[in-house]
């Protein structure tokens, strides 16, 4: 409904000139679990306090891993919140700190509402919708929630009597998007690097966000926001920070990387999320959701609820979507089936290799040649045991190939290269830092590449596996893009190896990164052939350790190790020799091979147990494993809990959860037990 009283939105606030009147007050204040109370005037409550903004509470911060963390219940709603207030306050701080910049109030209010309203076009389970569903439906179409934010607040204003001049709305936008060219008059520079920062990616929603996060699934941080929001201080209209405050700024890019590595692209989030894409893909022929996009109207109700939309439907041509989302339901989700961390610069090889395609054919190659292959691989000849239907049956639908970058901010560059200091000696002067000015012992990768292969259907976990890891023998990891080509000194080894000669360790020490061996004082050499591995050809070597820093222990192999007995993972050594890292192709060029994941192989006859159906309906398995509320690749459930048949004593009784790998059935009938109810055990507490 379009209200037909128009309001000057940023006049609704005092004006900073005029004289405060004792015991009154136009601030509203919102309890908020990361920052306290937020306090906001006229002009942000009457933003809040609209269709469009409240839409955000119905839209969770982080989607899909509420699936396996509980507490990470929070919307986008609280997240905008915050956000408007820490550009408030940073923008109020350069501006009581730096006079002379000549900040206005209305430079304020623009950063504050920008704040507050650059998550208003986000869709339904937040970044699945614009980075996986939309792409996927719509693959020729350029857009980002940041453009449908701009579209949700035109109309925002529109239907709620909210007036914006021209250069003011621009502005908020500009800010939003973080492009100063889509402003109408000459802007502020560094107001740009508050909401939406291009340059370094410091802003404060990525402050919000880290510190919101983090909280809900109850990771402790040492971060402190105010600390870095009084650092700020502008330099030739650069927001810079002090020098003291480097390794703050590290460890708030290191904890992204670890917040990515934990929840957002967490296996069991990561399956529940094509799951959702595949129900929408095929809910979208009865539905039309994308035409959505570009009507505020509609958009106005697409969020989270979408998914019980389609599960309340009574069309019959929603029965697989309905399937697919009831299976979220009972938790019988997509597998992950095998993964690999490579080097930043594989990205475009990774896509090019790995494919649903490229995997099912490999396993068929494979298969049809098994009586041919038996004896050469344990792998092969528990083809015999495979079921010749699911073997004949798979096809490139059943496979889902994940290629995810994972860094710290800036891709695979450090993010404190792109960021000044100052000095209480020099504050007026901004300068980039030297390693040696903040520390010697950041990585020397800043960024990787995950692979990570899912199966639609449980029948097909092993089969997949093995298509996969036939497909990864072909993989070779190149020279990083620019780095120069080993000297002769650097490759002899490697020449020495094919022509059968030793491997003369260099005396380096221990690698700090090694976890699998203990710290030497003195190197050990590699005992000759060590670095051998069946299957690889002749004159190739298997990695003992990373061809860079950022890929250590990659060459894992499922070669013979070094006086580990048979079959057992090769340890990495203590001494580091050229030629365990590099290896001479027949044309001349220095790669890394790449090794199987031990930690996740299984035959190709294994099979995921899926939710069963009893008597009484559909039961799920519970099964433990990983943080939070993890996907079913864990052991069966003991509950401890009360005893069977009296109170044991008196004391509290304690139910506890433990992942023992054990399923004990009670064979009695006395209180609480009976015929098919897991056994209880008092514990008193």
């Amino acid at each position: 409904m379009v209200s037909h009283t128009r309001r000057m939105l940023l006049d609704l606030d005092d004006s900073w000139t005029d004289a405060p009147v004792e015991g009154v007050t136009s601030v509203r204040r919102f309890k908020d679990s990361i920052h306290d109370y937020l306090p906001f005037g006229p002009t942000i409550c009457a933003i809040i306090d609209t269709p469009q903004f409240q839409r955000l509470r119905n839209i969770k911060q982080l989607g899909t891993s509420y699936y396996v963390w509980p507490g990470a219940s929070h919307n986008r709603f609280e997240h905008c919140l915050g956000v408007a207030y820490l550009a408030q306050t940073l923008a109020m701080h350069i501006k009581d700190s730096q006079p002379s910049l000549g900040i206005t109030q209305r430079d304020v209010q623009c950063v504050t509402i920008a704040g507050l309203c650059h998550d208003l076009g986000h869709g339904p389970w937040s970044h699945v919708w614009d980075s996986m569903f939309i792409p996927s439906i719509l693959p020729d179409k350029s857009w980002c929630h940041e453009d449908a934010s701009r579209m949700m607040f035109d109309a925002l204003l529109e239907e709620n009597g909210l007036e914006l001049a021209a250069d003011d709305a621009a502005f908020v936008k500009a800010l939003i998007m973080g492009d100063m060219s889509l402003c109408i008059k000459e802007e502020k520079p560094y107001l740009f690097q508050i909401v939406a920062n291009k340059r370094n990616g410091l802003d404060v929603d990525k402050f919000d966000y880290i510190a919101r996060d983090s909280h809900a699934i109850d990771q402790k941080s040492n971060l402190s926001l105010t600390r870095l929001i009084y650092s700020s201080r502008v330099i030739d209209n650069e927001i810079c920070y002090h020098i003291k405050d480097a390794n703050q700024i590290f460890e708030l890019c290191h904890t992204r990387m670890s917040l990515h590595k934990r929840i957002y692209t967490h296996h069991t989030a990561k399956a529940i999320e094509y799951m959702i894409v595949d129900a929408l893909t095929k809910a979208e022929p009865v539905m039309h959701i994308a035409r959505r996009l570009e009507n505020p109207k509609e958009y106005l109700y697409l969020t989270d609820h979408i998914q019980t939309e389609i599960e309340a439907s009574k069309d019959p041509r929603l029965a697989e979507a309905q399937a697919i989302l009831h299976r979220i339901r009972i938790r019988d989700l997509y597998k992950a089936v095998d993964f690999k961390v490579f080097p930043w610069h594989c990205k475009a090889d990774l896509k090019d290799l790995f494919t649903p395609e490229s995997v099912v054919n490999a396993f068929k190659d494979v298969y049809s040649r098994r009586d041919v292959l038996m004896h050469s691989s344990p792998d092969i000849a528990a083809l015999q045991h495979v079921d010749e239907e699911d073997a004949n049956a798979l096809g490139p639908e059943h496979v889902i190939i994940e290629i995810t970058p994972r860094h710290h901010g800036m891709g695979n560059m450090n993010p404190l290269n792109f960021v000044k200091f100052y000095s209480k000696h020099n504050p007026s002067k901004g300068v980039e830092a030297n390693a040696d000015d903040v520390s010697v012992t950041l990585p020397s990768a800043f960024g990787e590449i995950m692979l990570r292969v899912y199966t639609r259907e449980s029948r097909f976990f092993g089969l997949v596996q093995l298509g996969y890891r036939t497909v990864l023998t072909n993989f070779e990891i190149p020279p990083a893009p620019g780095s120069a080509p080993p000297s002769r000194e650097q490759t002899v080894d490697a020449e020495e190896a094919v022509a059968g000669g030793i491997d003369i360790p260099l005396d380096l020490g221990p690698d700090p990164g090694d976890l699998l061996t203990p710290p030497a004082e003195t190197p050990t050499p590699t005992p000759p052939g060590a670095s051998s591995a069946s299957g690889l050809g002749a004159g190739r070597r298997t990695l003992s350790r990373s061809a860079t820093a950022g890929m250590a222990a990659l060459g894992a192999g499922s070669g013979s190790g070094s006086g580990t007995g048979t079959g057992a993972r090769p340890r990495a050594l203590s001494g580091r020799s050229r030629s365990a890292k590099l290896d001479r192709t027949a044309s001349g060029r220095i790669v890394a091979e790449v090794g199987d994941n031990v930690f996740t192989k299984v035959p190709p006859n294994y099979k995921v147990a899926s939710p069963k159906k009893g008597a009484k309906g559909v039961k799920r398995e519970r099964e433990g494993g990983g943080e939070g509320e993890d996907g079913g690749d864990g052991g069966k459930v003991l509950e401890i809990g009360r005893a069977r048949g009296g109170d044991g004593g008196g004391g509290k009784d304690l139910d506890l959860d433990l992942d023992l790998g054990l399923d004990l059935e009670a064979d009695g009938d006395g209180h609480g037990g009976g015929e098919g109810i897991r056994a209880r055990k008092k514990s008193k507490v």
